[in-house]
């Protein structure tokens, strides 16, 4: 299965590609799509969409991971970053793809074991569960993290809508 793990920022949006084979979690990719601060928030959005949507096509993944919202004392940053989720979202939506979404308790947890740990314990994990040669860019490592983050969970996600639609 490949999973696209997505990191929603307005100025800056990370993105991760990870294939699960067997028990095995392989890197496909990883970058960063950066948006201009002086754009318009529209524009901004549309960069964010647009780029998810030829990451999608190039790579073809099979399901969607994105983080959820983290609690902010800035109200405009959330509402941006509110934007930006909404962004990813549509794009795996208007690629017929399930999209999933997990917090970022979750997404520690799943890959460090611990929901309070660092981002540097984070990337760490990242850059050992998937063999890389260096730390990925910090929203990139994010990403990978998510998309970690719902292999290890897919089998229950699936099971649990199984349940859901009995």
């Amino acid at each position: 299965m490949r999973i696209l793990g997505i990191d929603p920022g307005s100025r800056i949006t990370g993105y991760g590609i990870v294939e699960k084979k067997g028990n095995r979690l392989l890197h496909i990719d990883n970058g960063a799509i950066h948006t201009r601060s002086g754009d318009a928030l529209s524009l901004r959005l549309k960069t964010i969409h647009d780029a998810l949507g030829r990451i999608i096509a190039q790579y073809s993944p099979e399901a969607v991971a994105v983080e959820e919202i983290f609690l902010s004392r800035n109200v405009l940053s959330a509402l941006k970053l509110g934007h930006a989720r909404g962004a990813a979202l549509l794009a795996g939506a208007n690629h017929h793809l399930p999209v999933f979404e997990y917090s970022a308790l979750q997404v520690k947890s799943a890959v460090v074991g611990y929901g309070r740990a660092g981002k540097d314990q984070v990337q760490q994990m990242v850059k050992s569960l998937l063999g890389l040669p260096e730390i990925a860019q910090e929203d990139a490592s994010d990403a990978l993290a998510v998309a970690i983050c719902h292999a290890h969970s897919h089998n229950l996600n699936s099971r649990l809508q199984a349940l859901a639609a009995k």
